[in-house]
């Protein structure tokens, strides 16, 4: 749904038109094969807008800015959300305008951070500690919430730029710095290296790209690499976990794939298994934006 600092406007026509706190975007989206609720006008009254690049979507594009922006120098702005039904907890985001038309943010996430920070609330009344392990994390959402609930978390990425920025959104979010653990490192190895050490996760959080390299140019690719990897994830699993998530985006899975790949690492485990997409409310029409998928083990 949409909240203070996040709406979508509109969605149609390969586009999607969306508020970030007061910036206006519009952007491509392959899912909106519909047709725009909203006059042309409105489309046109935008902070910026993104082009691909001629020739091909997987090198990037260049953003149109055509209104203000908080920031004119260096193009970031920051929306907070709330992470909690019952609590006033936020966690805040600095947003840019990246050439790859992400701007650091996946709204359609909310639901999932605020079902974390319950699990991880409910589980500290029984629990000194809930360690959680966040997988190709990117900006950090995950990370935030699980660490505003209170718990030990562990956040890896192979980017060192996505942790530089997951850094500056733990600082916008009132965090302390040694609040999360931080690793620049190919997830693969460290899962490795974790083995080795005996080390285990009460929630493990899983985030894979279809495709991607690691940190010193290791090639990921999920038709091949997925499997051989929950395998090993499946052994920093703690005796008595509480959740182990599986998302995905732009692959052309469909969910009920990513739960039965799910159910290879926790069909031991006593809990139940719920998987289906992660969407967002569009305001003008109700319509629902399809935005990722995700499966779900949870004690």
């Amino acid at each position: 749904p949409h909240t203070s600092d996040y709406e979508l406007l509109d969605s149609g026509e390969g586009e999607k038109l969306e508020r970030y706190g007061a910036v206006r975007l519009s952007r491509p989206d392959p899912q909106a094969l519909w047709k725009r609720s909203l006059p042309a006008e409105e489309w046109k009254n935008v902070s910026a807008s993104f082009e691909y690049s001629i020739g091909s979507l997987n090198t990037g594009g260049k953003w149109k800015i055509s209104g203000n922006l908080p920031d004119k120098t260096l193009n970031t702005w920051k929306v907070s959300f709330s992470v909690s039904h019952v609590s006033s907890e936020t966690i805040t985001f600095v947003l840019k305008l990246s050439p790859f038309k992400h701007v650091g943010l996946f709204p359609e996430q909310l639901p999932e951070w605020q079902w974390l920070y319950e699990k991880i609330k409910e589980a500290k009344k029984t629990r000194e500690d809930v360690s959680v392990l966040n997988l190709f994390g990117y900006t950090g959402g995950t990370s935030l919430v699980a660490t505003l609930a209170g718990s030990s978390v562990t956040h890896v990425d192979a980017s060192e730029s996505a942790v530089v920025w997951a850094k500056a959104n733990r600082d916008a979010s009132g965090l302390k710095e040694d609040s999360i653990r931080f690793i620049v490192e190919d997830v693969r190895k460290f899962i490795e290296r974790e083995i080795r050490r005996g080390k285990r996760y009460d929630i493990v959080v899983m985030d894979p790209p279809t495709f991607g390299r690691g940190a010193k140019k290791e090639l990921w690719k999920i038709e091949k690499d997925l499997l051989p990897f929950l395998d090993r994830v499946q052994k920093v699993i703690s005796p008595e976990p509480l959740a182990v998530v599986l998302h995905g985006y732009a692959g052309g899975y469909s969910s009920l794939a990513y739960k039965q790949a799910l159910e290879g690492i926790t069909v031991n485990l006593q809990g139940s298994m719920i998987s289906g997409e992660l969407t967002i409310g569009e305001t003008q029409s109700g319509r629902l934006l399809p935005a990722g998928i995700f499966s779900r083990w949870e004690k």
